[in-house]
């Protein structure tokens, strides 16, 4: 393979070359096989070549693959309904990725107060250590230096206050503030949840200062702490939603849900898409939910989670000096390392298991929904082995 490639340099690829996956397994050009607990940074939601979703893509590409929004798409307006009847929404407008879904979010919440003739009220405040899609307008909202760094000025309306700092949230509401937009679980930042009673103060909070509160729900949607959405095991609704990666199952595909009243600026030609809501992500989106709506299905993963959370604290037990804690919920979970993650990352790889390097020092651990009982404890054995050499080596440079 040439040392040169004409891709832009924005990826330190990992020298593995995977041909076809098979469930939670992913298999290289020379037929190594591996336990995928990445699945795409929690996108390939029902693992690799799912019948359903495979069947659904293929039935569809024999009929049509796009149409502009100029005209009617039924499986769109089917998906919709879908996702309106299982969520607090109302309104849903369909993207092709969770940066877009999280750009309709915050153009929806300030063409709201516009609407409401407040114009005035398009500040968003975010939190710390915050991931919301690599845009001008996202990576503004995340506030994180090493993305900002070298793009020109900072999109203006953000602000950022620490993570569980409730006091500088209330503090930071003024009369320009329009929404908060929080990720109940972070992602990017190290598997970092916001507590139950947080996200119900800020709730409340939003209510009595008439903010919009948008929720970031790319990453732990559709089914993957074991809620169809996170933001359900804190019993509150939010007004806007974002979601992508684990809708598509592998297809791009995201969406921003509403409620009738925040989008009620959303008016003709106020936002559009070229691709967005096309009829072939429309039909993988509903064999999706298909899958996921199934009854039992969300028990699964809390069932399968649980496994995970116990085997992970026993190996959190007994190599202390690698595994600092364990965090998350359902198949959402991370390894806060002592040692680089980068180093238990490797590990994991060399043992045929791969996860996900993290912010806080974090490896996420982000298998299909679709796991079993069986394949969990296999991807266990494997992270002990990486835990146990990891542990080796740090003895011997002691």
């Amino acid at each position: 393979m040439s040392d040169h490639s004409s891709l832009f340099g924005t990826y330190m690829r990992i020298p593995l070359r995977f041909e076809r996956g098979e469930g939670v397994w992913l298999i290289t050009e020379d037929g190594d096989r591996y336990l995928d607990f990445a699945t795409g940074i929690a996108v390939s939601s029902l693992g690799h070549s799912h019948p359903h979703l495979v069947a659904a893509l293929k039935d569809q590409a024999d009929k049509l693959w796009h149409l502009s929004n100029i005209y009617e798409i039924p499986e769109q307006t089917r998906l919709a309904d879908r996702l309106t009847e299982a969520t607090f929404a109302d309104r849903v407008f369909f993207t092709n990725s969770g940066a877009e879904a999280l750009e309709c979010a915050i153009k929806t919440a300030r063409r709201y107060h516009f609407h409401k003739g407040q114009p005035d009220r398009y500040g968003i405040i975010t939190i710390e250590g915050a991931f919301h899609g690599r845009t001008l307008a996202t990576i503004a909202a995340g506030g994180q230096a090493k993305y900002l760094e070298g793009f020109g000025p900072k999109a203006a309306g953000f602000h950022q206050v620490p993570f569980g700092d409730f006091d500088a949230l209330r503090a930071a509401i003024d009369d320009n503030s329009a929404a908060i937009l929080i990720e109940p679980l972070q992602g990017e930042g190290g598997i970092r949840q916001i507590p139950k009673q947080w996200l119900q103060d800020i709730r409340a909070l939003c209510d009595e200062h008439g903010l919009l509160l948008i929720l970031d729900e790319v990453q732990s949607g559709v089914g993957r702490t074991g809620k169809l959405f996170a933001h359900e095991w804190a019993g509150i609704t939010p007004d806007i939603m974002a979601i992508a990666k684990g809708i598509g199952g592998g297809f791009p595909l995201g969406a921003c849900l509403a409620t009738e009243d925040a989008a009620s600026g959303m008016t003709v030609a106020t936002h559009g898409t070229t691709f967005g809501g096309n009829p072939l992500a429309m039909a993988v989106g509903n064999a999706v939910l298909d899958v996921v709506l199934e009854d039992g299905f969300l028990q699964n993963i809390r069932d399968v989670g649980l496994i995970f959370t116990q085997g992970l604290a026993s190996i959190a037990d007994r190599y202390p000096d690698v595994v600092e804690e364990i965090r998350g919920t359902g198949l959402m979970l991370g390894i806060k390392c002592k040692c680089p993650n980068s180093a238990l990352q490797v590990a994991m790889r060399d043992q045929h298991l791969l996860g996900v390097p993290a912010g806080d020092n974090v490896v996420r651990l982000l298998p299909p929904l679709t796991i079993t009982a069986e394949e969990a404890r296999m991807g266990l054995e494997k992270i002990d082995a990486a835990a146990a050499i990891v542990s080796a080596n740090l003895a011997k440079q002691a």
